[in-house]
């Protein structure tokens, strides 16, 4: 493999991986938030917020799979 495509790969990489840590983060988040506020929350604000959850760590899930593709490459 070329110099550049080994550049290029180590950068695309380290954007998943920050996007991937930054998605996990943000999934960590709004669980701990349902953990705080508990009952204080509607039963329409819990779902909402176990939905931002999900789909933060669907997105991490991609971003992981994205590096892991391109390592086999």
């Amino acid at each position: 493999m070329s110099i550049k495509h080994e550049i290029d790969k180590t950068a695309h990489d380290v954007r998943d991986a920050t996007s991937e840590a930054l998605h996990r983060t943000a999934a960590d988040a709004e669980k701990a938030r349902r953990e705080a506020e508990g009952d204080e929350m509607t039963s329409g604000e819990k779902l909402e917020s176990m939905a931002n959850e999900a789909k933060h760590r669907t997105q991490a899930g991609v971003d992981a799979a994205k590096r892991s593709v391109r390592d086999k490459t």
